[in-house]
């Protein structure tokens, strides 16, 4: 058989193989969401269909998880320690890169959709969320402080796991809701859908979601970000006048 042949032969089996994977046309409920005053949280719709390559009906039984993470940031976790009476802090720990909001929502439990490694790989729940610690530390104590840094975080109602929160009709549709507290920081958000098959994640797809801050409170906080410097003198100008008022009133009386 001559090269072009092979060469022929090789690209029809590519487009056999490829074409039994499904793609996934996802969306949210909201692509913006906007902080005002008085804000007590939201519920974010994630919905989208499993299709064939060509359109039609994937027919067959996939698994789907749905992973919402806000923007990433670097955090520092202590730990506390009483001494005499007092809670001082102990030990710390520093990550690189904490999402500041993580939720994952999937058709059933994690660990019978895929194996550790799989869901290591593309996140698929806060056991395998990858933190990047900085520094040199002992892989008992960074599981600690992992471990800890997700419990404040769900108990402050930014992390989230729903083992069966996605809902599949007739092997198309799909729909899940999360979550969004009044604390939710600012920032984009990313939506990952994953359609996955005998462990394995046959197609993926994303969408983003924005969310800002608006009147007085948004301003600060832009006037904190491009305007970091001056924030810091204006903030220190604020405490050490509120200072010397207090010391006023007090020598008044």
């Amino acid at each position: 058989m001559s090269a072009w042949k092979c060469l022929l032969a090789f690209a029809a089996l590519m487009l056999l193989t490829g074409a039994r994977d499904p793609i996934l046309v996802p969306d949210v409920s909201q692509h913006e969401i906007r902080l005002r005053q008085g804000f007590t949280g939201t519920e974010l719709l994630l919905f989208g269909a499993i299709l064939n390559p060509d359109g039609t009906r994937a027919g067959r039984d996939y698994d789907i998880v749905v992973v919402l993470k806000g923007p990433t940031r670097a955090v520092v976790i202590r730990e506390k320690q009483k001494v005499a009476g007092i809670w001082v802090n102990a030990d710390s720990a520093e990550f690189r890169s904490a999402p500041a909001y993580f939720a994952v929502a999937s058709s059933r439990p994690i660990k019978d959709i895929v194996d550790d490694k799989t869901a290591a790989i593309y996140e698929l729940g806060l056991p395998w969320l990858q933190l990047s610690p900085i520094g040199t530390i002992d892989p008992k104590e960074q599981g600690r402080f992992s471990a800890g840094l997700v419990d404040l975080q769900k108990r402050e109602g930014l992390y989230d796991e729903k083992p069966r929160g996605v809902g599949v009709s007739e092997q198309v549709l799909y729909r899940a809701r999360l979550s969004l507290p009044s604390n939710v920081p600012a920032g984009t958000y990313v939506a990952e859908t994953f359609a996955i098959s005998k462990g394995r994640v046959v197609a993926s797809a994303s969408s983003s979601v924005k969310v800002e801050k608006l009147g007085f409170e948004g301003a600060i906080a832009r006037f904190a970000e491009e305007q970091s410097f001056f924030y810091g003198l204006f903030a220190v100008a604020i405490s050490l006048f509120m200072g010397w008022l207090a010391g006023r009133l007090f020598a008044l009386r």
